[in-house]
């Protein structure tokens, strides 16, 4: 039988680990007339492969980014600059019913592959389309193929989390 490690244990090692903050954005067009804009933020978002161009986003299990994302390909990722400390908090809310309020007074657009919206005064946008989708636990981890990257700012410094909390590079 396999040694399982306390979960508050594990959680405090983890914590101790610096990771940057993203947005996962896409849109479902079957939500409504005009269809719904769902946010998560993340910071389990990593690079896979540079030949071809993959990342991986892990999201939790039965999250309404989880249902959406099982059957729609497309999506998008915004790496947040410091300065977007409250979307990354105002995405982060378990249990929410409808994320229409939350992109209300967000600026941002459409991206060109996903249809879904990417923010305006983001470092780096990435447009993706899900190659595969692995249940890991209480989370699926989603493989994305890139289908575009763009760096529109320059703009401040990474928005990363650390210890709990979202801290700012020195």
């Amino acid at each position: 039988m396999r040694q399982t490690v306390n979960t508050d244990d594990f959680r405090a090692a983890m914590t101790r680990l610096s990771a940057g903050v993203v947005l996962v954005t896409a849109h479902d067009p079957d939500d409504g007339p005009r269809g719904e804009d769902v946010g998560m933020t993340a910071t389990a978002f990593m690079s896979v492969s540079l030949e071809p161009p993959l990342v991986l986003a892990s999201v939790r299990v039965g999250s309404r980014m989880d249902e959406l994302l099982e059957r729609q390909p497309r999506w998008a990722v915004s790496v947040l600059s410091e300065s977007q400390r409250h979307i990354a908090g105002r995405f982060a809310m378990r249990g929410r019913i409808s994320d229409r309020l939350l992109f209300e007074d967000i600026s941002y657009y459409r991206g060109e592959q996903s249809g879904s919206p990417v923010l305006g005064g983001a470092l780096a946008i990435l447009e993706c389309e899900t190659e595969q989708r692995v249940p890991a636990g209480d989370h699926t981890l989603i493989l994305g193929h890139v289908l575009t990257a763009r760096t529109p700012s320059a703009e401040g410094g990474p928005l990363s989390y650390f210890r709990g909390r979202y801290r700012f590079l020195a």
